[in-house]
């Protein structure tokens, strides 16, 4: 059939508007993006995506707000680009913000082709992944533009638990905008061309007189180290976004699905006779737990999460013999591995993510209590601490824990012990588990009988070798069944997998209730 000229005029028209979204928001804005070490919204979502999966919705979707000229503007796509693609061939929903287009603002308009992304990626129970860039609430658009962000944190919330959210940061984020990543599962950001805050430096100094600068107040590093906020830092937009695709890879598409399963070569009974040695046998002398989480994965492979925040405690993703399971750790390295008010929220946001996917839970133990001091406790340490005993009591994954050293106390409950849930509790030969440490022990104990000895220093060595004989050792835990077995260190890897493998079908239904009152 000939085609006709009213038909080709109108291709042609078509051609020349997608022509006209494809420029984002002009040359020149492009290149201001670029020259910000900044990729535009279409660059990001090319390299997000596996090649040539990405279909777009609402590309000719435009603002139909009249004020203040917007109607007289040109503004493709609204300054959001979205759609689903595949990574790694498996499908996810997208937005990206274009900050070429009004500052990649947020208006109705925007936020409704965010809300359907979010709408479409709940009913088909696949990942949501945002990509921010934007100077915040597009002002001329009043009250519109915070109804959209209501909208945008209403979705987030009831998409949580459900489908995994991932929020990169590659530009401004400000006011109302932060409150949708810090909803969702996890927050990458980039050095020195991310930011976030509640109110920026001008309102800070106008406020407070405090100076302070955008990179300052809520860069990258100070969300990653300091705040806790962000989990992951990237040198720039590329590394990102490839953390993002790395993150997918150990979660599920949804609630209702088990993790992606991954072939290793990495013989899931290797023996590694080094573990052996890697403790000290002194127990006040600190090592690098992320040494033993290296020879017990597979290929040594360990993605970190929060590696910059609480570095007391260690926790991330690797896989044991192909399965995706969530390790928590204590780092000797850091303040002994105490737990303190960081750590425990640190760990605890970490263990209910795990939860909700169905990633099982290694849980290494070497923690000599919860930190002490008017600071902490002032802080709410009880509160903080507490989260940590309620989420692993509330977790119904496979749970196997392992106690490396010392275990004492309510952090030894704390650290997913037999009776806080754990299905299997191993210890090396090398765990200390009791109520406290030998030397505090033997001073609450004896502190009469040493005080009067005739020779008070070899009164107390004496008692503190008995303390440690009967009680820093993990045989009489072992006795009372708080560890299942005692393992050699260079059998670690079998022994893990063993027990992850034999609670791969683990069904445990949680008693029927609205929802617990986690101590927030």
């Amino acid at each position: 059939m000939e085609e006709t000229t009213e038909a080709r005029t109108k291709l042609d028209d078509l051609q020349e508007r997608r022509a006209t979204i494809l420029r984002h928001g002009g040359d020149d804005k492009v290149d201001a993006q670029h020259e910000k070490n900044k990729k535009t919204a279409r660059e990001r979502i090319d390299l997000l995506l596996d090649k040539d999966s990405f279909v777009e919705y609402g590309a000719f979707v435009k603002t139909r707000s009249t004020y203040y000229g917007l109607d007289k503007m040109d503004l493709p796509t609204d300054g959001v680009v979205t759609g689903v693609g595949t990574i790694n061939g498996r499908r996810v929903a997208v937005y990206a913000q274009d900050f070429t287009i009004l500052g990649g603002s947020l208006g109705e308009a925007h936020a409704l082709k965010i809300v359907k992304m979010q709408d479409f990626a709940l009913q088909a129970r696949i990942p949501c992944i945002a990509m921010l860039d934007s100077g915040g609430a597009r002002i001329q658009e009043g009250i519109d533009s915070l109804d959209g962000y209501g909208r945008i944190f209403f979705r987030n919330s009831r998409s949580s638990g459900t489908i995994p959210q991932i929020s990169l940061i590659l530009g401004p984020t400000a006011g109302g905008a932060v409150y949708s990543p810090a909803i969702t599962d996890f927050i990458i950001m980039t050095r020195k061309t991310s930011t976030m805050y509640i109110t920026g430096p001008a309102v800070v100094k106008d406020v407070l007189s405090e100076e302070v600068t955008h990179e300052q107040l809520g860069g990258g590093l100070v969300h990653n180290q300091r705040s806790g906020v962000a989990h992951f830092l990237a040198a720039d937009d590329e590394e990102a976004i490839a953390t993002a695709r790395d993150l997918l890879s150990y979660m599920p598409q949804n609630f209702t699905e088990a993790p992606p399963f991954e072939t290793t070569s990495d013989p899931a009974d290797r023996e590694d006779p080094d573990l052996r040695n890697l403790i000290p046998s002194d127990a006040n002398k600190p090592y690098d737990v992320k040494d033993i989480i290296a020879r017990i994965t597979d290929g040594g492979e360990f993605m970190e999460v929060h590696r910059l925040f609480a570095p007391n405690i260690v926790v991330g993703f690797a896989r044991i013999g192909g399965r995706s399971v969530g390790i928590i750790a204590n780092q000797a390295k850091f303040m002994a591995g105490v737990l303190d008010i960081n750590a425990s929220d640190k760990a605890s946001r970490f263990i209910r993510f795990c939860d909700c996917f169905n990633i099982p839970l290694l849980t290494l133990v070497d923690v000599p209590g919860y930190m002490p001091g008017t600071a902490q406790e002032h802080g709410g340490i009880i509160r903080h601490g507490a989260k940590l005993l309620y989420v692993y009591s509330e977790a119904t994954v496979p749970k196997v824990t392992l106690i490396l050293r010392k275990a004492y106390g309510g952090a030894y409950l704390g650290m997913c012990s037999k009776y806080l849930g754990a299905d299997m509790v191993l210890a090396y030969p090398s765990a200390e588990i009791a109520v406290m440490g030998a030397s505090g022990a033997a001073e609450v104990i004896f502190a009469r009988e040493i005080k009067n000895a005739e020779d008070p220093q070899a009164a107390r060595a004496k008692r503190i070798q008995e303390y440690k004989d009967q009680f820093s050792n993990p045989y009489r835990a072992a006795e009372r069944g708080s560890v299942d077995d005692i393992i050699d260190p260079k059998d670690t890897r079998r022994k893990l997998a063993q027990a992850f493998a034999a609670l791969a079908t683990k069904h445990e239904i949680y008693p029927e209730k609205r929802h617990g009152n986690i101590p927030l």
